[in-house]
């Protein structure tokens, strides 16, 4: 099977990814934490299951209610979807944005049920920057079903009034070689020697803290996790820590905080939420 670096989406969407992101960048933000004079960032990763909850209901104010609870200034999302026909043809990152009063930026990922599918970022803070990256993946077969993969990267303008970068991405679920060569991507892209920008990846990386996925990327980020590594699927009796909050460099960081929220029924996976303060160092 071929390990292809462009997702399917990428050539026949073209120039219309960033469209999508821009439909989506409308609402004004609340106010930023410079406007506040804080320094900490409050930052919430949450696979939405495109909307559905348990009880199979699509509910996004049932997820909105979650979003808001904490007070965000970053939000990563992952399996939204956009005028897709399972979940009614609803913009939901440009929805959730809108309930939680944060500006919106999608990164599809790929074509699904007339829509799109893939990862987004909420944000109170200006924005700078946005773009959307392929991560390496295996091509679907009749034998085994896959899907392409991105990391959504958004650079904001910190509460020290820097850049700061802010991903989300989601890892193949049922391919372990892909995982492990999505995280060396995700290394590469962002990771590199030289590149210094306070950089916080977000994301369902599909794999358990000992698993090799992640500890390639324990080898370029500090992971923002409670000691006991609380698990985070299924959501209503959790075995499971996949979705996580990584950062680097470690000296540009403090963890104040980190926890797994307990909300069973608004997804299959729980929100992991930290706060972290720059050290301007």
């Amino acid at each position: 099977m071929l390990k292809n670096i462009l997702p399917s989406l990428a050539k026949p969407l073209g120039g219309l990814i960033l469209g999508i992101m821009a439909l989506t960048t409308t609402l004004p933000a609340q106010d930023s934490p410079d406007s506040t004079g804080k320094s900490s960032l409050r930052v919430l990763c949450y696979n939405i299951h495109y909307g559905q909850g348990n009880d199979g209901v699509y509910d996004l104010e049932r997820l909105a209610e979650v979003i808001r609870a904490v007070k965000p200034d970053l939000v990563a999302l992952q399996e939204v979807d956009v005028m897709v026909r399972r979940s009614g043809k609803v913009h939901q990152a440009a929805k959730l944005g809108e309930l939680c009063g944060l500006k919106s930026y999608y990164g599809p990922t790929q074509h699904y049920q007339g829509g799109l599918y893939g990862n987004a970022v909420l944000t109170n803070l200006p924005v700078l920057d946005v773009l959307i990256h392929p991560l390496p993946y295996t091509e679907a077969t009749p034998e085994l079903t896959t899907y392409p993969r991105a990391a959504i990267a958004v650079t904001v303008e910190g509460p020290d009034g820097k850049p700061l970068r802010f991903i989300s991405t989601h890892f193949q679920h049922n391919v372990e070689s892909d995982r492990v060569d999505q995280a060396h991507a995700i290394n590469e892209l962002f990771a590199a020697e030289g590149d210094t920008l306070p950089t916080i990846l977000t994301g369902d990386m599909n794999a358990t803290p000992d698993a090799e996925p992640v500890g390639v990327l324990l080898t370029k980020w500090k992971n923002a996790i409670d000691e006991t590594a609380a698990p985070t699927v299924p959501s209503q009796n959790p075995t499971s820590r996949i979705d996580y909050i990584f950062y680097r460099s470690a000296a540009q960081f403090r963890v104040e905080e980190t926890r797994v929220i307990d909300e069973a029924m608004a997804s299959d996976h729980r929100p992991v939420f930290a706060v972290l303060t720059l050290t301007g160092e």
